[in-house]
């Protein structure tokens, strides 16, 4: 009996190794997307890239004997969450999603808030800008459509030609970062508003400290849809449920 973890955040890393420290009995085996080449070491077996749709993860869940899934998918995973859905709706499997909580604005931010990245692009206007993109490789071509800006690019794998303009430069970057040394950088490279996603976390958050110590606008992408499933906010709480669901007995028996 296994248990699949749908990974993509820090806390699929973390409850990679709750899992490991406090239920070794436990089967599970962390799925990524593959959009990483070089992601963080885990503990438990790690299987890389796409399922084949809803119809493929079903046949997965079947195969392997999945007796329930973790969704711990990245905030702004669009599709897979989905498809998590409904295959275990179909397969019968007991589906929990882990999704930490969005971040909120506080007083002295200045946030535009937008939907997507074309909107982002969009709210930096005409007026040419040393813009602060966090916002991962993947989403990096759609500001090659505005090249008036100077571009301060920060990710965790090189994003080849993804934002192929002049001047653009480059960090290769892992958080978690600290608020003193983001300030420090956005006073040094110049930044003049940053483009981010509300990713939620500590991991990131720092960022957001820095740009309000230092007054710059934030355009903040918000989140995709999600389904409605059952849903934590932490690692802690998913041994419990696994219990309740029937799927685990501690030590204690309960």
């Amino acid at each position: 009996m296994t248990v699949l973890i749908l990974g993509g955040t820090s806390e699929a890393v973390a409850l990679d190794q709750h899992l490991a420290e406090q239920a070794p009995d436990i089967r599970a085996i962390i799925s990524l997307a593959g959009h990483t080449a070089d992601p963080r070491p885990l503990n438990l077996p790690v299987r890389s890239g796409g399922f084949g749709g809803i119809d493929g993860l079903r046949r997965y869940l079947v195969e392997e004997g999945i007796i329930a899934v973790i969704d711990a998918t990245h905030p702004f995973a669009a599709i897979m969450p989905f498809h998590a859905q409904a295959a275990c709706k179909a397969e019968g499997v007991p589906l929990l999603a882990i999704r930490r909580k969005a971040w909120t604005p506080m007083p002295g931010d200045r946030w535009t808030s937008v939907l997507d990245m074309e909107a982002a692009v969009a709210a930096l206007g005409e007026e040419p800008r040393r813009v602060f993109l966090t916002v991962g490789r993947l989403e990096l071509p759609h500001f090659a459509d505005s090249p008036r800006h100077r571009y301060l690019v920060r990710v965790i794998e090189p994003i080849g030609d993804r934002l192929p303009l002049h001047d653009v430069t480059v960090l290769q970057q892992r958080g978690p970062f600290l608020v003193d040394e983001e300030e420090a950088l956005m006073r040094s490279e110049g930044v003049e508003i940053l483009v981010t996603k509300n990713s939620g976390g500590d991991a990131t958050a720092a960022k957001l400290i820095a740009a309000r110590r230092l007054g710059l606008p934030v355009i903040m992408v918000e989140r995709p849809p999600k389904p409605d499933v059952e849903t934590v906010d932490h690692i802690d709480q998913v041994l419990p449920w696994l219990v309740a669901q029937g799927l685990f007995v501690t030590e204690r028996g309960v």
